[in-house]
């Protein structure tokens, strides 16, 4: 079977020269698509290496960030592991009969435990101290709370020894009536 060309020009549609001609110009159009086909590759591939060099780079950087963050939780989550170890080794018991209620602050607000009188005149004195452990409150002795807020110093509450017992009572001299009705 003979292509359309020859099918036209043995029909005397079209004469040679004309057929010649139209070949030529099909001949230039498929090179020119091959030449820019070539050409449009070879820039689209290096446009498409820049891309994934920066993708890849763009991933790495990522990486990085997550596994910093995710060492700074594992850090954080050993850390409260070994608190909670020193908290449970070193709490100060409360007995069961303790009945004063001490109420103290912590992150705004009122929290209340309850003391026996001699934990009150440790805690008062600053011997001891309160420290937040899984939304509990423990006692422990202030040596391993400094140990503790050197590592999480928000969980530790301190109360600040009263100084008022340690100065001299200006009214000392003055002997207060007993006897006095209100």
């Amino acid at each position: 079977m003979a292509s359309l060309q020859d099918q036209l020009l043995n029909l005397g549609a079209v004469d040679k020269k004309k057929a010649k001609k139209s070949q030529h110009q099909k001949r230039q159009a498929v090179n020119k698509d091959r030449k820019a086909v070539k050409s449009g590759k070879a820039v689209q591939s290096d446009d498409m290496q820049n891309q994934l060099e920066q993708t890849a780079k763009e991933k790495q950087q990522r990486d990085l960030e997550l596994n910093k963050q995710r060492d700074a939780a594992l850090a954080k989550k050993a850390l409260t592991a070994e608190v909670k170890q020193i908290v449970q080794l070193h709490q100060l018991n409360i007995a069961k009969e303790a009945d004063i209620a001490y109420n103290f602050t912590h992150s705004n607000k009122v929290k209340k435990i309850y003391i026996t009188t001699d934990l009150q005149k440790q805690l008062t004195l600053g011997q001891i101290a309160i420290v937040a452990v899984e939304q509990t409150y423990k006692l422990l002795p202030s040596k391993i709370a400094e140990r503790i807020e050197s590592r999480l110093p928000e969980i530790v509450i301190r109360i600040e020894a009263d100084e008022q017992s340690n100065e001299v009572d200006p009214y000392e001299d003055y002997q207060i009536p007993d006897d006095l009705m209100w």
